[in-house]
């Protein structure tokens, strides 16, 4: 099993963006010396809900802060993105770190960042897959050309190259960020791990793996590759000496920033979005993750993988919206809950 951190840059009621970025950071640099394995980083457009725009750009400045940590993207959003460009940054993140970097990719949402991107509705509704498609190519062969309904060019030397890496990883891997039946069904296809968000409990999740798993197969994906995909699961974790104070200190700070931040969202065509109440997701997470005594964290976080086969966990660590406090939740993580499970 291995344990990250996962950093959205929340912007709390009452914070600047700098502040929210600097925590973010700060977060980052502490995981390393705590001893978690990935720190996986979001991307969010002209939202407080997270001030980072681009997470991979993010994941070259925390790969050249720390040492032997993982960065990951969680996710990039592969609509706004080309992904020929995406997947140059990939591999120059994954040569120049030796290979400590994951790419995750996710369709994202229907966001007025598909208008100020050029990319269109169209992007998000159906050109997800050659997207995808092409960005995987990039990442696997020498020269690569496209043919398809969003991207058209003729052949072209792939610089630099993944496989050129002097370790024994030939490139990044590429984790697709799931949502529905239809992603995971194109994730197991092509034989790439998935990442499940936090509202899903483990029946959920396990479902959605078992549906991973009979797919890559009726697939022809390579068996080993289907034992050994690292799945991962995102979460929130707050660790306490009791659980009710763990649990008060989400349910005092993450309802005013969910409300804030999931209300600035704004749909590219005017569609009508449905919101959950603020509290009572905070409440949910609680219910869901490891949130209380690291026993309890450490119980929790084994009964998932032992019931979901996942074997990769991305837990938001910055749910009291305090820097101190959040360096305290991750040291305790690395400290108290990591030994439990090791």
């Amino acid at each position: 099993m291995r344990v990250g951190s996962f950093v959205l840059a929340a912007q709390f009621p009452g914070q600047g963006q700098g502040e929210a970025l600097h925590r973010a950071v700060r977060s980052a640099e502490v995981a390393e010396e705590a001893g978690l394995d990935t720190v996986w980083l979001a991307e969010h457009h002209f939202v407080p809900y997270g001030t980072c725009p681009s997470a991979i750009t993010l994941a070259a400045l925390l790969l050249g802060r720390t040492r032997r940590i993982r960065v990951g993207t969680a996710v990039s959003v592969l609509p706004t993105a080309h992904p020929v460009a995406l997947g140059e940054q990939a591999a120059l993140l994954h040569l120049t770190s030796g290979g400590r970097f994951s790419l995750g990719v996710g369709r994202g949402g229907p966001w007025v960042d598909l208008e100020v991107f050029g990319s269109g509705l169209g992007a998000y509704e159906t050109g997800f897959p050659e997207s995808l498609d092409l960005l995987v190519r990039w990442l696997r062969e020498p020269s690569v050309a496209a043919e398809g309904e969003r991207f058209t060019f003729r052949e072209v030397p792939v610089v630099p190259r993944p496989s050129e890496c002097l370790t024994e990883t030939a490139g990044p891997e590429v984790v697709v960020a799931c949502t529905s039946p239809t992603s995971v069904r194109l994730a197991a296809e092509r034989g790439l791990p998935i990442l499940l968000g936090m509202h899903t409990g483990d029946e959920e999740k396990a479902e959605m793996i078992a549906l991973w798993r009979r797919t890559a197969r009726a697939a022809g994906v390579d068996a080993r590759v289907i034992a050994e995909a690292g799945h991962v699961s995102a979460g929130v974790c707050q660790i306490a000496d009791r659980r009710t104070d763990a649990a008060e200190a989400l349910t005092k700070a993450m309802p005013g920033w969910l409300k804030q931040g999931l209300d600035a969202h704004v749909t590219v065509d005017g569609r009508t979005r449905s919101m959950r109440d603020p509290l009572a997701y905070t409440e949910l997470l609680c219910g869901l993750h490891p949130v209380g005594t690291p026993r309890l964290c450490a119980d929790r976080l084994a009964a998932t993988a032992e019931r979901t086969g996942i074997s990769r966990f991305a837990l938001l660590v910055e749910g009291s919206g305090d820097l101190a406090a959040t360096e305290d939740n991750v040291r305790r993580l690395g400290a108290e809950v990591l030994p439990q499970l090791r």
